[in-house]
């Protein structure tokens, strides 16, 4: 009989089925010389905000949220030079997610994630990276870069890449080639509003994109800011529209994928990729 990782694992080999990957990604990653595990989860970015320290309850809740208290009272450039900081430091470990994803050469993954490190498991392998940009005045909600497998070059239009070529999706920013940040409340109220508007996404891939079903890995779905994004990424999915792994999944959880038409999976997604669990830190 077929289980469900024989059928993920079918649609991952054949291009159909995309990785949306969250915070769990990282849990391994670790910095060469200091040993520090990177920030990925909200409460391990609202401490390395602000020096350490945890904020408010009201604030704790959720990174947007703790961000735009920052924004306020220190500027935007605060939070965009602490990104800074630390995603464009070289010293960081490789994860196993981004080892396994790299080793199977998929055609597009999306990463919530801010590093940079499948941009490097990439950085011999042609493809395109679309970031996501926020308040701007007017115009679109994403920057192209065309990657030679060599280095990247921006792009001003869908006419300066090639429309078949992989496709990694950085929705909430990465410092390479430049940096780009969608971190505090404000950014995502914007970044959102457009993505639902239809224009946070190149129209080539929203033709690229029908048909598709997609596997939630290393993300919890408890929050309205990444249920949004999520359910805007996945518009056109075939039906239903794929997986999300999640080991002991709320119910808030559950209901949410089956609106959207998730199938929820009692998983790790290490169990997916046939690595040790114990790996997760």
């Amino acid at each position: 009989m077929t289980t469900v990782f024989d059928q993920i694992r079918a649609g991952l080999a054949a291009g159909e089925v995309v990785p949306f990957i969250g915070a769990d990604a990282l849990a391994d990653v670790s910095h060469l010389k200091t040993g520090a595990k990177i920030p990925a989860t909200s409460d391990e970015l609202i401490l390395a905000l602000n020096n350490g320290q945890p904020m408010a309850p009201r604030l704790m809740y959720e990174f947007p949220r703790a961000a735009m208290n920052i924004e306020l009272k220190r500027g935007r450039s605060t939070v965009n030079r602490a990104l800074d900081t630390i995603y464009a430091d070289t010293g960081w470990s490789q994860a196993a997610m981004h080892g396994w994803l790299n080793s199977l050469n998929l055609p597009y993954i999306i990463d919530l994630n801010r590093d940079t490190g499948l941009q490097q498991a990439w950085s011999t392998r042609p493809h395109t990276l679309i970031v996501g940009i926020a308040r701007i005045a007017g115009g679109l909600r994403y920057k192209l870069f065309r990657h030679d497998g060599a280095s990247y070059a921006a792009v001003g239009d869908e006419s300066g890449i090639d429309p078949k070529a992989p496709i990694l999706f950085k929705p909430c920013g990465t410092p390479w080639p430049e940096p780009n940040w969608i971190a505090s409340d404000a950014d995502f109220v914007d970044y959102i509003t457009e993505l639902m508007g239809g224009f946070a996404i190149p129209p080539y891939l929203k033709e690229r994109r029908q048909g598709l079903r997609y596997l939630v890995m290393g993300a919890r779905l408890n929050r309205d800011t990444i249920r949004m994004i999520l359910a805007d990424f996945i518009y056109g999915a075939s039906q239903p529209a794929g997986w999300a792994l999640i080991p002991g999944a709320n119910d808030k959880e559950k209901r949410f994928c089956a609106r959207i038409g998730l199938e929820v999976v009692d998983a790790d997604w290490r169990e997916l990729a046939e690595l040790p669990v114990t790996e997760a830190a």
